[in-house]
């Protein structure tokens, strides 16, 4: 299988399951307000887990797709190469910056591991990991992206 599609896959499956996990803890914490004498304690903190995780999977896809805002007024006013010398630098840019994210999302995580949720007592080093998918990812496609138009470049 290609690491593309491999990559983008991952994220997908990331995303869906995420997004369903935090769909059905919503609902299990709505019924239990309606139904039942008080709502379970940890659906609240297992929705916001859930969220961050869908947010972080689905950054990198975003990433992939170019789906994060561009000012398109100027660019589009460019030369063919001028618009490829700005994206190469967009995507160092982005590189860089998502690169110190990650590295310091790792140290995040490493303080995360000896402290516990509140409700459902797991290390926040789980909750903490999301930032590092997120930042690992969209460095990923942004590494991607820059290949990409120093090839369009050289034609």
């Amino acid at each position: 299988m290609n690491l593309k599609k491999g990559v983008g896959r991952f994220l997908k499956y990331g995303t869906l399951i995420s997004s369903f996990c935090f769909i059905a803890v919503t609902l299990i914490q709505i019924y239990a307000r309606f139904f039942m004498d008080s709502a379970p304690s940890w659906t609240e903190e297992a929705a916001r887990f859930f969220f961050i995780y869908a947010m972080s999977f689905a950054a990198g896809l975003a990433m992939k797709g170019g789906y994060y805002v561009h000012f398109d007024v100027i660019y589009n006013k460019m030369s063919i190469r001028q618009q490829n010398i700005l994206s190469i630098i967009v995507s160092l840019f982005t590189i860089v910056l998502f690169l110190i994210l990650t590295v310091y999302a790792i140290q995040f995580v490493k303080v995360g591991i000896i402290e516990h949720s509140p409700s459902l007592g797991v290390s926040m080093a789980i909750a903490f990991a999301s930032m590092v998918i997120m930042g690992a990812f969209i460095t990923v496609y942004a590494i991607w992206d820059l290949l990409k138009s120093i090839k369009k470049l050289k034609h």
